[in-house]
C-alpha cells in the first residue's frame, strides 16, 4: 500500500477546518474518519497489481553514451482500469528516462511503455523487477507491487574515432598505388604498371618497360597484405587512471577498434588480448567483415583491475599465441615506476620475434601543470610536472635502446597518431 500526495493536501485542509470548528476534538474525529473511510475505499476500488502481466521487449543493444529504449508491455487482466505509474529497476548508470512512466490500461487491454536508456558505463546493464502503483479511483491510496521481469542492455564501447576511418583508408588507398622502392623489399608487394604523370617519383620509372612500350611507365606497389597485428591492452591499474575525463582504458580501447577495421581493410590479421594479473579477454579477429564486431563484443565487458599488471605475463601469453612475426601494439602506460619494474625487463624477449610498438596515453594535465608560473605554488607544481616528464622521456628513450617503436600523445589525438603509425609501418615495410 501506498499514500498520494492527495491525502497529505486532504489532511493540511482537514488541519484548518480543526483550527476554525467548534467542537475541535470531534471535528478531529470526524475528519479522520473520513480519511480513512477514504483510503480504506480507494485500496477496494484499486487495481490489483497481480492482475497485470509484464512483459519486457528483447534485450537491446547500443553504444556508450547512446540512448536506447527498452519496451514493457502490459496487459490488464482484471476487471477494473488500472492506473498509477511504473518504475522500471534501472541502475543510476543507465539513466533511464522517465524515472517513472504513467500507465493507464482498461480491463483486458494492452499497453506499451517506453523507457529511455542512455548507460554511461560499458558491459551488461541489466533491470531485474518492475514496480507497479496502481492507484483508486479517489487517487488517495495505491496498490504496489514489485514484478519479476528480467532485462538487460549490452553496452559496446562507443567507438568515437570511427569518424576518422574515412581518412585513414583514403590514405591506405594511395598507399596502394603510391608506395615506392627502387627495389623489391620485404615491405613492399609490386601491383602494376602505369604511365607515368606528373609529380610522380623518378626512381618509380620502370626503364625496361618504358623502351618496350614506347612510353614513360612507372611501376607502382602496394603495402604489405596479411600480416598479422596483435592488439595488447594493459587493464591494470595504470589504465584506470582518469585522463581528459576518461579513464585510460576507454581511449585505449577506442585506438584500438580504429587499428582494427583499419587492419580489416589492409588485409591484415587482428588479434587482441587484454590482460593485467591474468588473461582478461582474447579474440583472434582474424580478417574478416566481422572482425571489428567480434572485437567490440569481446572488449564490451572490461574494467579496469585495481592491480599491478604482470608484465612477464603478457609477453608470454603473446609469445605463446602468436608464432610468425607480427606487429605487437602495447596499449600501455609509461609510469616510471611500473615500466621500469615490469615494461622494460620484460620487452627485449618480445622484441626478438616480433615488432613491437608501445602507444602511452599522455595526460594533457601535466603539460599544462608544466607551464605554470604564476606563483609559488604553480612553480612548485611545473617542477613536478617536468621532473613527471623527464622520468616518461627517460623510459621512452631506454625502449627505443631496445628496438622498441613508442608513441605518446594527448587523448583527443591518440587514436589517429596511432593509425598513422601503423600505416607508416605498413609503407616502409616495417611489419
Amino acid at each position: 500500500m501506498a499514500l498520494t500526495g492527495r491525502v497529505g493536501l486532504l489532511a493540511l485542509v482537514a488541519t484548518l477546518l480543526v483550527w476554525i470548528a467548534p467542537d475541535g476534538g470531534l471535528t478531529v474525529a470526524w475528519v479522520a474518519a473520513v480519511l480513512a473511510g477514504g483510503i480504506v475505499v480507494d485500496l477496494a476500488l484499486a487495481a490489483s497489481p497481480r492482475t497485470v502481466t509484464v512483459q519486457r521487449s528483447p534485450d537491446p543493444s547500443t553504444r556508450l553514451g547512446e540512448t536506447v529504449e527498452s519496451t514493457i508491455v502490459l496487459h490488464n487482466r482484471g476487471r477494473r482500469r488500472a492506473r498509477g505509474r511504473l518504475r522500471d529497476g534501472w541502475p543510476p548508470s543507465a539513466e533511464a528516462r522517465p524515472r517513472a512512466a504513467a500507465v493507464d490500461v482498461r480491463a483486458f487491454e494492452r499497453q506499451r511503455v517506453a523507457i529511455r536508456l542512455t548507460p554511461q558505463r560499458r558491459g551488461e546493464t541489466a533491470s531485474r523487477k518492475v514496480t507497479l502503483r496502481l492507484v483508486g479511483p479517489l487517487g488517495l491510496a495505491a496498490r504496489q507491487r514489485s514484478r519479476e521481469c528480467p532485462g538487460s542492455v549490452r553496452v559496446l564501447p562507443a567507438f568515437t574515432s570511427r569518424k576518422l576511418l574515412p581518412e585513414k583508408l583514403n590514405r591506405l588507398r594511395q598507399l596502394d598505388g603510391e608506395v615506392v622502392s627502387p627495389v623489391r623489399g620485404q615491405g613492399t608487394e609490386f601491383d602494376s604498371l602505369r604511365e607515368y604523370v606528373v609529380g610522380d617519383d623518378p626512381r618509380s620509372i620502370d626503364w625496361r618497360a618504358t623502351a618496350r612500350r614506347g612510353d614513360v611507365v612507372v611501376r607502382t606497389w602496394r603495402p604489405e597484405r596479411d600480416r598479422h597485428v596483435v592488439l595488447v591492452l594493459d587493464t591494470g591499474r595504470t589504465s584506470a587512471a582518469r585522463v581528459a575525463g576518461a579513464p585510460r582504458l576507454e581511449t585505449a580501447l577506442d585506438a584500438a577498434l580504429l587499428m582494427t577495421a583499419l587492419a580489416r581493410h589492409a588485409g591484415d590479421r587482428v588479434t587482441l588480448l587484454a590482460h593485467d594479473v591474468r588473461l582478461r579477454a582474447a579474440v583472434d579477429a582474424g580478417r574478416g567483415a566481422t572482425a571489428l564486431a567480434t572485437v567490440v563484443n569481446a572488449t564490451a565487458g572490461l574494467q579496469p583491475a585495481l592491480v599491478e599488471t604482470d608484465m612477464p605475463a603478457v609477453v608470454t601469453q603473446v609469445l605463446g599465441r602468436v608464432r610468425q612475426r607480427s606487429l605487437v601494439v602495447l596499449l600501455t602506460a609509461m609510469d616510471p615506476a611500473p615500466a621500469t619494474e615490469g615494461l622494460l625487463p620484460a620487452v627485449p624477449s618480445l622484441v626478438r620475434r616480433h615488432a613491437v610498438l608501445v602507444a602511452s596515453i599522455a595526460d594533457p594535465a601535466v603539460d599544462a601543470m608544466a607551464a605554470g608560473r604564476g606563483d609559488a605554488e604553480a612553480v612548485y607544481a611545473a617542477a613536478a610536472a617536468e621532473a613527471t616528464q623527464s622520468e616518461r622521456a627517460d623510459v621512452a628513450a631506454s625502449l627505443r635502446r631496445r628496438g622498441v617503436d613508442v608513441l605518446e600523445a594527448g587523448p583527443a589525438t591518440f587514436a589517429s597518431k596511432l593509425a598513422d603509425a601503423y600505416l607508416e609501418l605498413k609503407a616502409s615495410g616495417g611489419l
